[in-house]
């Protein structure tokens, strides 16, 4: 039973990375219908971006992580610039053809400036182990958590609270009567992108922390498991991503545990095909009738 909990906690610590992955595909889809494929990227750039705050600028953890994420926030911002934009009223295959370009651009753009090899993520908080019985958990898994749900109220509260955040449900809601209510479109999808860059950043420079590593390629996968998760959960929806992040890492910390690590990454997918065909809204997620 200990070995069953510490793997759930396990499950739950990379989850919270995954949701914060998920909320930026969740988030973008809501407003305007796209699956970003080159958020995995955003991810990997925050890693980078935290890497040179705190090797080569010698900024503590936390400022570098704030850093990190406002500078991938004005990336994202760029990104819907120039790359979706100009396509927002194209075919969505061209728009998708955009993001898979954008995504190949920074990783091989990175790969040139950096190398391909492996950095070792500088280990700016010192690792204490803390023991509850016959479970283990380490202050930067708590640290990962605690970011995480932190990041996940505030990004509520914007949503909720404010009038960026009503001007974001007014677009998703529909797009043409939001622009007869006034309501600037562009900044509001803009900021959109922001929120769910910087939220990528912020997973991107807590997983170097805490695996001690990063490269070049290292959004791929965790963008296309966030990518499950956001599905599974319901895209779209904020609860729903965060959810859905939570169950991927559980799952696959579970299978990991099972001595399946060989078949992690096909179990993630597979609940993918499952629940396309079976529940293709995600857990949370409602049929709705759209009209012709």
């Amino acid at each position: 039973m200990s070995n069953i909990i510490q793997q759930l906690i396990n499950g739950i610590i990379l989850g919270s990375v995954y949701a914060l992955l998920a909320l930026g595909y969740t988030m973008v889809y809501g407003i305007i219908k796209l699956i970003n494929f080159a958020h995995g990227d955003v991810y990997m750039l925050g890693a980078y971006f935290g890497y040179f705050f705190i090797q080569v600028l010698h900024l503590n953890f936390f400022i570098a992580l704030v850093l990190s994420m406002a500078v991938s926030a004005l990336l994202g911002m760029l990104i819907e610039f120039v790359a979706y934009r100009p396509l927002r009223h194209s075919p969505r295959i061209a728009v998708l053809i955009s993001a898979l370009g954008v995504s190949f651009l920074l990783e091989n753009g990175m790969s040139y400036f950096y190398g391909s090899d492996k950095k070792a993520f500088p280990q700016a908080i010192r690792t204490i182990q803390y023991h509850i019985g016959s479970l283990q958990i380490s202050n930067i898994q708590l640290l990962i958590i605690s970011t995480a749900i932190t990041l996940m109220i505030l990004l509520t509260i914007i949503v909720q609270k404010t009038k960026m955040g009503r001007a974001m449900r007014a677009v998703s809601a529909d797009q043409e009567a939001a622009i007869l209510m006034g309501i600037d479109v562009n900044r509001t999808i803009s900021f959109t992108f922001a929120i769910g860059s910087a939220l990528a950043a912020a997973g991107g420079v807590l997983i170097g922390l805490y695996y001690n590593n990063i490269d070049p390629l290292m959004g791929m996968t965790p963008g296309i498991k966030a990518f499950v998760a956001a599905v599974l959960g319901g895209i779209g929806l904020i609860p729903g991503a965060a959810l859905g992040g939570w169950l991927i890492g559980i799952l696959e910390t579970m299978t990991q545990a099972i001595g399946l690590s060989d078949y992690k990454d096909a179990v993630v997918y597979a609940i993918l095909i499952i629940i396309l065909l079976f529940k293709p809204t995600g857990i949370l997620g409602k049929n709705k009738r759209e009209k012709v």
